[in-house]
């Protein structure tokens, strides 16, 4: 199992560098922006080729955990339910067994994940205007930096709103990943056998590009309306508190700008999910298949 963590840790290395997308947060929870052409001129008209890079630091520094917790729950949980159903922990698993494994991978994927997007997506919103709102204005104005930084971000939500506020937009988020990685992981599978010749152990590295990447842009278009919730909701609160939770923000979010705003930052999201996937994918391929090598290799 702890060589499950190691090689998903390894995989996530390839995929993190253009795993932020703060395209997708302006778009999402931003105002004034008319199309993703205009969100990248104006993000580097005003705040130059740094502003590309707010938030990046806390991803950067918890990408791979949260990668080798995603990959080691799924991969275990196909293990135990191959256990279970048919008494041997290495046979293939079935489509069912996979699904579940994906949505309990998904479900389990929240707990790293919603603090790490609230702080990226607090960092890469804090510098927005914002418009009105029938609530409780912050102290700091529209316009001003409130976070020095990705610590200060955490510890300062933290003292202020606790637990709840360091896992605003949880539910939204299960919403989103739970049938997330079941469009993650079932398509790669299904196109990786597809792929790969009969009797193949280890499927191509061309095979695991092309499935990875497919299954990334799949994922994140069908899951970019529940994105767009989770994005508002963690977005939320920087200046103003303008959403009561999951259910508010949807009706409010349809009632102000119509259907068309639960499809914001698709383009960003589905052009992204391809390159990201296959990174990450691939690196977990490739490691693993490197670590059985030297495995067999140190016991003949």
């Amino acid at each position: 199992q702890s060589k499950v963590h190691v090689v998903c840790m390894a995989g996530a290395g390839l995929g993190v560098t253009s795993h932020h997308p703060i395209l997708q947060t302006r778009l999402q929870a931003g105002q004034g922006y008319g199309s993703t052409l205009s969100c990248l001129l104006t993000v580097y008209r005003n705040e130059s080729v740094a502003g590309f890079f707010k938030g990046m630091s806390f991803p950067l520094a918890s990408i791979a955990l949260y990668n080798s917790v995603v990959f080691g729950v799924f991969s275990n949980t196909q293990r135990l339910f191959s256990q279970l159903r048919h008494g041997d922990p290495s046979r293939s698993p079935g489509l069912a067994d996979v699904t579940l494994a994906s949505m309990v991978a998904g479900f389990v994927s929240v707990g790293i994940g919603t603090p790490i997007d609230l702080v990226k997506i607090r960092l890469q919103m804090q510098t927005q205007p914002h418009t009105k709102a029938n609530t409780k204005p912050k102290p700091s104005a529209p316009g001003s930096c409130v976070y020095r930084g990705s610590i200060h971000c955490f510890s300062t939500v933290l003292q202020k709103e606790g637990i709840a506020g360091i896992y605003r937009g949880a539910g939204a988020m299960v919403l989103r990943d739970v049938p997330g990685y079941c469009f993650h992981f079932i398509p790669y599978i299904v196109l990786c056998d597809w792929t790969n010749p009969d009797g193949c152990i280890s499927p191509k590295a061309s095979s695991v590009w092309l499935a990875g990447g497919v299954s990334g842009a799949i994922s994140w278009a069908i899951t970019t309306p529940m994105d767009v919730v989770k994005t508002r909701l963690q977005a939320d609160g920087v200046y103003l508190t303008k959403y009561r939770g999951t259910l508010d923000c949807i009706l409010q979010s349809y009632r102000n700008e119509g259907l068309k705003v639960f499809f914001r930052g698709i383009t960003v999201n589905t052009v992204r999910g391809f390159p990201v996937s296959s990174a990450t994918f691939l690196g977990y391929e490739l490691s693993l298949k490197a670590m059985k090598r030297d495995q067999t290799e140190t016991n003949p």
